[in-house]
C-alpha cells in the first residue's frame, strides 16, 4: 500500500495502522521501533504494546502505538481511508 497525496496533506488526527518492521529499543518505557505506514516509515513508541513484535500491525496515534490489530483489520482501515480521501490503494 502507498499513502495517497491527499492523505499526506490531511489535518485529521486519528489512529492509523502500521506494520512494525524493526524494534530499535527494548527498555520498558522507551521501547520503540520503526513502523511502515504504506511506504512511509516512522519511529514509534511501543511501550503501550509490549506484546507487539516485528511483522505485527499496531494502531498509532501521535507517535505512540496504542493497540495491536490483525493484518485484515489494518488493510481494511487503509482501504477505508483511501476511499474517504479519494485515493486508490496500491499494493
Amino acid at each position: 500500500m502507498r499513502v495517497s497525496e491527499s492523505m499526506r496533506k490531511s489535518k485529521m488526527c486519528l489512529a492509523v495502522p502500521g506494520k512494525i518492521i524493526s524494534i530499535e529499543s527494548t527498555g520498558e518505557l522507551t521501547r520503540s521501533g520503526k513502523v511502515d505506514f504504506g511506504g512511509i516509515v516512522k519511529e514509534v513508541n511501543l511501550a503501550f504494546v509490549p506484546e507487539a513484535a516485528v511483522d505485527n500491525y499496531v494502531l498509532v496515534h501521535a507517535g505512540f502505538a496504542i493497540g495491536c490489530v490483525d493484518e485484515e483489520a489494518a488493510k481494511q482501515t487503509w482501504a477505508d481511508l483511501e476511499q474517504i480521501y479519494g485515493g486508490e490503494a496500491e499494493e
